[in-house]
């Protein structure tokens, strides 16, 4: 069963009004958007969100006139509400529970399965396409930047020379050729960790994403919405750390004299501090160590995309 992450912790953070309209960006398999429907009225709504086919059939055990669900990604959610406001979003990053410990979506190296790793499975490379494709500097890349991995080089010349002699298809051939690449890892972590991470982050483009997300959350709250983010991650929880933090300050150059009374409104006002899951809450649910809750609202200050536009080969960078 999946256990959503600072569940009660979230939905505190949107502050939901019962006739309100809400946005559960990650449906997974219903836990927040069951939590957010018990606090809503007969005439709030929740519009849920997902792009993995089996979070859209887990969905249909919801029969609820007040909530709608749509298979898309985090990118299409302007396209989705066009010129709608709502008061309130969610979004759980990263992958879940139920596609981590279904050994056939391959995202797991703890159990033998085909190298997928696709959040939609009808859409894109597998994992075992990419590498028998891929460059060994790209690997590396890839490897590095997304997986924060030291063993990076050594890891993508062991997948080349490996690959030279057959196909990488299963998830244990790729946890096994990099053990015997990585020379140490922290106490408690597998070798193929970081590795893994890596793949999954960029086979389903996570982090561009999220990056495309975030402005278009922000446009699409009326003002008093409320934004809550829950990262699992370091590289995704700095892009929604410093997204949040820009929109937060007024938008005008350093120099320029004006008394606070003069100074424009910004578009975003912080919410409380990060926040993480309790020792109790990491104990019942290990996953829950890393993550992290931040939570803005909107405020009535002009919106302006150029404000925050990411270039497109730089976002994961943000």
């Amino acid at each position: 069963m999946h256990i959503p992450v600072l569940a009660s912790e979230a939905i505190d953070a949107l502050a939901v009004e019962p006739a309100g309209t809400y946005v559960d960006g990650t449906f997974g398999r219903g836990g927040h958007s069951r939590a957010i429907l018990a606090r809503l009225g007969p005439q709030g709504r929740l519009i849920a969100l997902d792009r993995d086919p089996d979070a859209e059939q887990a969905s249909r055990a919801i029969s609820d006139p007040r909530f709608s669900f749509f298979r898309i990604k985090f990118s299409a959610l302007g396209e989705l509400l066009k010129n709608e406001r709502v008061n309130g979003m969610l979004f759980d990053l990263g992958v879940s529970s139920p596609q981590l410990d279904d050994p056939a979506r391959g995202f797991s190296f703890r159990a033998d399965a085909p190298l997928d790793m696709r959040m939609d499975p009808s859409a894109g490379a597998t994992a075992a396409e990419w590498l028998a494709a891929a460059e060994e500097q790209q690997i590396r890349e890839v490897i590095r930047d997304y997986g924060e991995e030291r063993f990076a080089k050594q890891i993508a010349a062991a997948i080349v020379a490996a690959r030279a002699r057959g196909p990488l298809v299963r998830t244990r051939q790729l946890a096994d050729l990099v053990a015997k690449a990585v020379r140490t890892r922290e106490p408690g972590q597998d070798p193929a960790t970081r590795t893994f991470q890596a793949l999954r982050i960029h086979l389903n483009r996570e982090l561009e994403e999220v990056s495309l997300m975030l402005p278009q959350a922000t446009a699409h709250l009326a003002a008093g919405g409320r934004l809550a983010v829950i990262s699992f991650h370091s590289l995704e929880d700095r892009i929604v750390k410093r997204f949040l933090q820009s929109l937060a300050r007024p938008d005008v150059p350093r120099d320029l004299p004006l008394r606070a009374s003069e100074m424009p409104q910004p578009m975003l006002k912080l919410v409380g501090r990060a926040v993480r899951a309790s020792a109790q809450e990491t104990r019942r649910n290990p996953r829950a160590r890393s993550a992290t809750l931040r939570v803005a609202e909107r405020t009535a200050g002009p919106f302006d995309p150029r404000h925050f536009r990411i270039e497109p080969g730089a976002r994961w960078r943000n």
